[in-house]
Order: structure tokens, then sequence, then C-alpha cells
């Protein structure tokens, strides 16, 4: 089944848009912290920080992500007045499955420090991104140097685009950051949507599969610039469009989620 194929049948996918994607779907999901902060300082910050905790059972995720952002009430001034001592004491016996205190106190220091350097997470992005780039992946490389202090960091909350990763985790704060819709809250309008790459999760390979969207037998980086491709070949001028309401699907069918999609088409 080839992504030509699979154009005709738009429709199909902006049905289950217009069907998942709204507020109302959003629960159980680390974006709704999001939603509890109206300055976009905070925003950015704890969008970043939930959607890298965004990784195994749904209800461990909402918890430690809560356990974080109870000890600052507003992030930004939060973070602006700490240092490592201070989050060490705050956050020393944090544990998110294979993420650690010390990590979690890392990543913090690196987001102070390039809020610092830059003024805010969206001007330090801005600094990296090209309007001819293909996608953001070369500022993406700079934003994580940025927080990782240019070194060869290695963080669990953190990880390398360089290193081939498929970074969904970075990616799925990109798409909130930058689409604004009645689930992505936006913020970022100095990027341009069709440059984002999809958040390639376990659900989403398995639907790129079914779709003919790839052949690769792994979901690295590689894979989800390809599954992208075939997004971009259905809409243009946003390729992450559909990922919120297939995310939504899979939790409705689990990993036959590829299975009922392609049914469908």
């Amino acid at each position: 089944m080839s992504v030509a194929d699979q154009i005709i049948d738009k429709r199909v996918l902006d049905d289950l848009y217009h069907r998942y994607n709204c507020r109302d779907c959003l629960h159980p999901d680390p974006l709704e912290f999001v939603y509890n902060y109206d300055d976009q300082s905070d925003r950015e910050i704890v969008a970043l920080i939930a959607s890298s905790l965004a990784y195994g059972r749904v209800e461990q995720i909402l918890k430690s992500v809560s356990f974080v952002l109870d000890a600052m009430s507003k992030p930004s001034e939060f973070l602006a007045g700490s240092d490592a001592e201070s989050l060490r004491a705050e956050f020393g016996s944090f544990k998110h499955r294979f993420t650690t205190g010390d990590e979690l106190v890392s990543f913090l220091l690196g987001i102070r420090g390039a809020i610092e350097t830059h003024g805010s997470l969206k001007e330090c992005f801005v600094a990296g991104y090209a309007s001819d780039d293909p996608d953001t992946y070369h500022a993406l490389c700079n934003f994580v140097d940025s927080i990782s202090g240019h070194n060869d960091f290695r963080n669990s909350l953190l990880p390398s685009p360089r290193r081939g990763s498929a970074c969904k985790r970075l990616n799925l704060f990109l798409k909130w950051m930058v689409r604004q819709d009645n689930v992505d809250p936006g913020g970022w309008p100095e990027i341009d949507k069709s440059k984002l790459i999809i958040p390639l999760d376990t659900h989403m390979y398995r639907i790129g599969v079914a779709l003919g969207m790839t052949e690769r037998k792994s979901a690295d980086l590689r894979t989800a610039k390809e599954i992208t491709d075939g997004f971009r070949a259905i809409e243009p001028a946003d390729p992450a469009k559909y990922d919120f309401a297939l995310t939504r699907l899979g939790m409705a069918f689990g990993t036959d989620v590829a299975d009922h999609l392609n049914g469908e088409l």
C-alpha cells in the first residue's frame, strides 16, 4: 500500500481528527498540565517537563509530572531562584522508571541555563531555527545542545537527535508548542508547523507501516522522518495534524490500531 494510495482517503483521517482532536478527549494526557498555566514562559517549562516524562504507564507519568510541578507554584520564577543545591534537596529522591533525581536536577539546571542565555525556551529554539531547513532536526539539535551545555550529554530526559533517536518526547513538546488547535496550545508561531517531525511511538510506528509509509524495522529518527513524509504527502502544511487523534485511536484499539485503521482505509 503506497502513500499515494492513501491520499485519496484523507477524508478518513480528517474524520478521525474531528472525532478525537478535542479537549474532551485530552484526559489522561500530560498535556493537561500545560493548560494549568496562563503565562507562556511557564507553559514552555511545564510542556518540556511533562513531555520529557511522557514514557511508561500514563498513571505513573501523571504522578511524576505532578510531583515535579507541585514544587513550583510559578515554574519560571522557581527555576530562576534555584541552584543545584536547592534542586537536589527538592528532587534528589525523584524516580520515574529509569529517570533518576540526579538526571531531573541536571535537566532543570539545563533549562534554567538556556533561559538565562536566551530569555526563554522559545528564543532558545528559535536561535537554532532556519526557515529554509526541511524540518526541525537541526534546530532540535541546537536546542538540546543549549540545554545540555554542549557536552556529550546522556540523560534519559534529553535524548540526542544526533545519535539517531526518534526523540518522540522532544518532538511531542515541539508539536504542543508549534501547533495550535483544540488540543495543542501553541505559542511558537515563529516555527512553521509544516516542518514538525511526527512524535514516533509504537502505535504511530505500526500505523506508518500499515499505511505503507515505511518499511523500516526500527522506530528511529530515519523512520520518524519517513512516516512524517507520508503524512506530509497527505497534509503538506501540517504533517503532525493527526498525531493526537491517532494516539487516541491507539488507546481505544491497542495493538490492533494499525489493523483497524487499515481496514477503515
